[in-house]
């Protein structure tokens, strides 16, 4: 039995785009909240609903522990906890109910409840933590249990109800944990990792698993919500990590993906990480996200001596216009060379683009269909513009935001505001592309292939002219918005046998 259950409101089944990709990851952040809880001798169990049935399965383990509170501590470094879906929300209130029937106290911490907390109040949380809440986490659990009366001023982040029902919050509305890089590993040893091995095995015929090396990001693209640790940054010892990068190679990781945020952001620290990775034999495959003008010719050499196999790039958009409106800080050019950096090193290059940004109007989405084809990343991953609370983005397109103000899963991708085109169209742009990208690994492209990316784009040109917006696309050229077709799809050059 513990004193403590925590657990996340992430469930794979509930999402249909991860389930068929099925590349399940064990929540690191709602780990490390567990290290930290049981390194101030407060005992802990987890509930990890990534591959488990929120529901009875919850309710068998609440059975099983009898704790005397419940935290559903969401994992911050999984870009999917970050993307403030509905349904987690929905899995986090029904478990909140559960544990509040049980005269269990509840307490939640996540960027969707930090944007939002009064809403989570309402719903059966009897606390909030907001920003980087590992340790009021721990203040308030050990409170607890020890009866004592919660000060709030006391507790950084801490949102709760006074004796009225209003929401009332500490001075400093967001915890800060400065100590965060000298925490200990997550607490991996309180989950079942064998599903994730199963599922990995059998989609993939490897086993990947995940850690992280920082948490935050610095940079100040203005469309990125970074509710939990703003533009803090915060970086473990490169020898902490090629340690725990070796004691999961030793357990038979085959695989690691790094869950920073912007990874080689220190380029000494990655020249250190690499050297304690070969010191230890350490290197397994791993990939990162980061940006393309951090991919010097020195670090692009020192990730791959320390196994890197993939890099993640944010490159959004292929009109510079863009990358300028969004406050990105990088240059065409920069990715363009970082691309060849990696292509060089024997590095899988990948972009992250993004579609919808105000300002973006046909002549920038031809751009960006003409920036892939011409650079060839080996993998795209395409999103659509998603404003989200305490971003300049969001506080441009308030006003036309209508009741949907969060996606429901990360396949959802609605256009919520007024972009130059709607969602279907995006849509298709999106699936045009993705199978452009995806025939070029086929050597040869098959005739069946082609033809199936020459209908897509086919699509997208017959459905350009009919999802546009009109308020949004004046100020554009006429002349422009008047050309026959978006994309030539004579452009799309299959694959010849034997040319990679």
């Amino acid at each position: 039995m513990a004193d403590v259950l925590i657990t996340h409101s992430y469930h794979l089944g509930y999402d249909p785009k991860q389930l068929r990709k099925m590349q399940p990851y064990a929540p690191i952040g709602t780990l490390y909240a567990a290290s930290a809880l049981r390194e101030m001798g407060i005992s802990v169990a987890v509930f990890d609903s990534m591959l488990e049935e929120p529901s009875a399965a919850f309710v068998a383990m609440l059975d099983a522990e009898q704790p005397k509170i419940v935290a559903v501590y969401e994992d911050d470094f999984n870009f999917l906890s970050k993307m403030c879906l509905t349904r987690m929300r929905e899995v986090a209130w029904e478990m909140a109910g559960v544990a509040h029937n049980r005269r269990i106290l509840t307490v939640v911490h996540g960027s969707d409840s930090t944007d939002n907390p009064g809403l989570f109040l309402e719903n059966g949380f009897d606390y909030v933590l907001c920003g980087e809440a590992e340790e009021t986490l721990t203040q308030l659990c050990a409170a607890v249990l020890k009866g004592d009366a919660i000060p709030i001023p006391m507790l950084d982040g801490l949102v709760r109800r006074d004796e009225t029902g209003q929401p009332v919050r500490s001075g400093n509305h967001l915890a800060k944990n400065p100590e965060w890089s000298q925490l200990s590993v997550p607490a991996r040893d309180l989950i079942d990792l064998e599903p994730y091995r199963k599922a990995w095995m059998d989609a993939h015929g490897y086993f990947s698993t995940n850690m992280v090396s920082s948490r935050g990001c610095p940079y100040r693209c203005n469309w990125c919500a970074k509710p939990i640790s703003g533009n803090k940054f915060h970086l473990r010892a490169a020898a902490a990590v090629a340690e725990e990068m070796a004691v999961l190679k030793r357990a038979g990781a085959q695989h690691i993906w790094f869950g920073d945020d912007v990874f080689a952001l220190n380029h000494h620290w990655v020249e250190e990480f690499a050297e304690e990775v070969t010191r230890r034999d350490a290197a397994v495959p791993f990939k990162v996200q980061s940006r393309a003008d951090l991919m010097t010719k020195d670090t692009v050499q020192h990730l791959k001596a320390a196994g890197c196999a993939e890099v993640w790039m944010g490159v959004e958009s292929g009109s510079q216009s863009v990358l300028n409106a969004m406050d990105k800080g990088l240059s065409l050019p920069a990715v363009v060379v970082a691309r060849r950096r990696l292509k060089e090193a024997g590095i899988r290059a990948c972009f992250f683009l993004q579609f919808g940004y105000p300002g973006e109007g046909r002549n920038e989405i031809q751009e960006t269909i003409e920036f892939v084809r011409e650079n060839r990343p080996d993998d795209i991953g395409i999103s659509f513009s998603y404003p989200l609370p305490g971003t300049a983005f969001y506080e441009k397109v308030r006003t036309q935001l209508g009741k949907k103000r969060n996606w429901s899963h990360s396949d959802d991708l609605c256009i919520m505001f007024k972009a130059a085109y709607t969602t279907d169209f995006y849509r298709a742009v999106r699936n045009a592309l993705h199978a452009e990208v995806d025939s070029w690994s086929q050597v040869p492209t098959s005739s069946a292939t082609t033809a199936r990316v020459y209908e897509l784009w086919k699509t997208v040109n017959e459905l350009e002219p009919e999802c546009r917006d009109l308020e949004a696309l004046e100020g554009f050229d006429e002349l422009t918005l008047s050309s026959p077709a978006l994309v030539q799809i004579e452009s799309f050059v299959p694959t010849p046998g034997g040319i990679a």
